[in-house]
């Protein structure tokens, strides 16, 4: 037994030991590569510094016409010991408090944020350490890429090899982007408190640490809230890794800062309110890293027309200027693709970087009355055709356990009218019949389909546009009926790509979907075209728009809107005051010049083009006294369109005497036009055609 133990012992020796000798040799050539691969890495000279790599906002031509910096940069080299402690400590400890232990990469913080992220199924933890960060900003640009990680880790280990760890955090906050242009901490304390980085106190410390993780959405100068918030996150790491007390935190969170007024850009780049509109869709709708689009040297191709935006601004320019405190907002939509075209959110950049255009506060007043009006050509319960008495009423609802009592503008009231001349002199009376008679919950639905976000509260005053929406929903929604009932979500981005033309996101084809019948659109359509005929409250700015346009003018006590549409653009604007100042008779007529010269304008180079008429619509005159189909006895004739099946079936025998022969009730040809023709009729007639 022994000696075939010891025979079956030997085979086992030699296994191992050849075992052992692989690995030792292993060993050997992975120590001789590795030290090899250090003295590259110490001896191999770091690629200069970036410079400011701006990314480039583009127009619909493929022009570039903003960058995304918020400022001139601005970046002012400090030694470390110029540098508030506070600063040192509040950025170790919210950014890598790990710095002075590790070699450039916490290896520790890399296995948690990877464990933590399949836990959620999402990137919701980084592990990047100040000299991966530092790297990254010096030296490469911030695409996603393998190629990229690489050349990051290579040029982290070069920093740690080549720097002390004091220099690379003096690098670091000499470096960062805390926004507004400010590059590095010294010029940032002198943005936000115009005071030395070295007078920083905790307080202060701890909010500009927290802005580099996303320098406008933390800015206290655009979202004071998430200002606050996240320096509450800075000082509870502070305090974790013991470098303030629990009373310390508290008070400095409490402590009322005293920022300097914010400094703007004042010239060089183009159409800053909708530079802004793209920033928040790059990062917030499309997760974009903002220090990417601060300095990725990005390309992002965007929908703006220029000619259109021009044309708004123009418009804009030559009804506001001077204006004091008076604001606007402008959003244009091609209702064919779902572009924005043009946006204006101000009269004044500079003075006022607030968009108004998605500003959720304002009443649209009577410009809301199309969304009512067309559920109720949707439903069929009303025709353009309805009557409704115009006098003051008082109106129950809820079961009869309330009231309410809408007035005129002027206390005027016109008796038994139609649709037709209800919108043209918008009647209020008449609304609200006819959203009691559609219902407040199916029109509410309907401004969802069409794309309002905005909470419609189903009441009565729903029809006078009391609940408020934004320029934005509303151009959105009117451009739904320009597009013959088709909805196409809005798109500003069409494509993104890196420095060197790599496409990192492109939109997807826009899809169309039906939510209302196009015969519905068009029969709306025709009845907002009487806006701007005589008797219109658009008719006053008739003469500057030589084009097909339909519209409603809205007017509360604050608020003036003009919404409207031709073929080609859906246009809102909105003028009032921030602060709910009442509008004087001259400012609430502005909104509609506005329009009118914005659209002229921005089409000028576009043929005029008619409404096409889809199918599932007739035509018919109609005697506008009776609402009955007109005879050749009736002296006053108009011709209105209808959903098919709801045209009227009885004929007018109001002005044909006592006996009545049979042909005198047969149906006007509709080819036959009233004899007041002007060329705009002359136009539509051969264009239906």
């Amino acid at each position: 037994m022994q000696k075939l133990t010891r025979s079956n012992r030997k085979p086992r020796r030699g296994k191992w030991l050849r075992l052992f000798q692989f690995m030792l040799a292993f060993t050997l050539a992975g120590a001789v590569l590795l030290g090899g691969l250090l003295v590259y890495l110490y001896q191999a000279v770091l690629p200069p510094a970036g410079a400011d790599r701006n990314s480039q906002l583009l127009d619909l031509q493929g022009q570039a016409i903003a960058v995304f910096t918020t400022g001139e940069r601005n970046q002012q080299q400090v030694k470390l010991e110029d540098i508030s402690p506070w600063v040192i400590q509040a950025t170790l400890a919210v950014e890598d408090r790990k710095f002075y232990e590790h070699f450039g990469f916490d290896v520790k913080g890399m296995l948690r944020a990877v464990l933590v992220n399949l836990r959620e199924m999402d990137k919701v933890q980084g592990a990047s350490t100040l000299s991966q960060q530092l790297a990254r900003n010096l030296y490469l640009s911030h695409e996603r890429t393998w190629s990229r990680k690489l050349k990051e880790a290579k040029y982290t280990a070069q920093l740690e090899m080549q720097y002390s760890k004091d220099e690379i955090l003096n690098m670091y906050l000499n470096e960062i982007y805390y926004g507004r242009g400010a590059y590095g901490i010294e010029a940032a304390a002198q943005l936000y408190f115009g005071k030395p980085a070295k007078e920083l106190n905790l307080a202060e410390s701890a909010i500009l640490a927290g802005i580099p993780k996303g320098p406008t959405y933390y800015s206290p100068y655009n979202h004071m809230k998430n200002a606050k918030d996240r320096q509450k996150i800075v000082l509870n790491a502070m305090k974790e890794i013991g470098a303030i007390t629990a009373e310390e935190a508290e008070k400095a969170y409490e402590e009322l800062l005293a920022f300097q007024s914010p400094q703007q850009r004042t010239g060089g780049d183009q159409a800053p309110y909708f530079r802004d509109y793209i920033r928040n869709v790059v990062v917030n709708e499309l997760g974009f890293d903002e220090d990417l689009l601060e300095s990725g040297g990005l390309r992002i191709y965007t929908t703006l027309d220029m000619d259109a935006q021009r044309a708004a601004e123009d418009a804009v320019a030559s009804e506001l200027g001077g204006s004091d405190g008076l604001e606007v907002a402008l959003v244009s939509i091609d209702p064919r693709n779902g572009y924005v075209k043009a946006l204006v959110g101000g009269t004044n950049y500079t003075t006022s970087q607030y968009n108004h255009v998605f500003a959720k506060t304002r009443q649209p007043g009577s410009s809301f009355k199309p969304i009512m009006y067309l559920a109720a050509l949707s439903s069929k319960k009303m025709t353009p055709v309805s009557i409704f008495n115009s006098q003051p009423t008082l109106f129950h609802y809820d079961e009869d356990r309330k009231t309410y009592s809408p007035k005129n503008y002027g206390d005027k009231y016109l008796g038994e009218i139609d649709m037709r001349r209800a919108i043209a002199a918008s009647d209020n009376i008449y609304a609200v019949n006819t959203l009691l008679t559609v219902g407040a919950e199916e029109v509410a639905a309907l401004g969802a389909k069409l794309g309002i976000t905005s909470t419609l509260t189903p009441v009565p005053s729903l029809a006078l546009g009391t609940s408020p929406v934004s320029p934005f929903e509303m151009a959105s929604a009117f451009a739904v009926i320009s597009n013959q009932g088709k909805r196409i979500e809005p798109v500003a981005v069409l494509k993104i790509t890196d420095e060197e033309g790599h496409v990192l996101y492109e939109a997807k084809e826009q899809k169309q979907e039906q939510v209302i019948e196009p015969a519905a659109a068009y029969v709306l359509t025709r009845l907002l075209e009487g806006v701007f005929e005589v008797g219109g409250t658009g008719n006053r700015v008739s003469e500057v728009i030589q084009r097909p346009v339909a519209g409603k003018t809205g007017t509360t006590s604050t608020d003036a809107w003009l919404v409207g549409y031709t073929p080609e653009l859906s246009t809102a604007v909105w003028v009032g005051y921030d602060k709910g100042k009442t509008l004087g008779t001259a400012e609430s007529r502005k909104a509609a010049p506005i329009f009118a010269k914005f659209t002229e304008k921005a089409l000028e180079k576009v043929p005029p083009k008619i409404f096409p008429m889809p199918d599932g619509v007739v035509s018919a005159y109609i005697d506008p006294s009776s609402g009955k189909l007109a005879t050749a006895g009736c002296p006053d004739k108009q011709l209105v369109v209808f959903l098919e099946g709801t045209e009227p079936t009885e004929f007018c025998t109001e002005h044909s005497g006592e006996s009545v022969e049979a042909e005198e009730l047969a149906p006007l040809p509709v080819q036959e036009e009233p004899e007041n023709r002007s060329w705009w009729s002359d136009l539509k007639r051969w264009w239906m055609n």
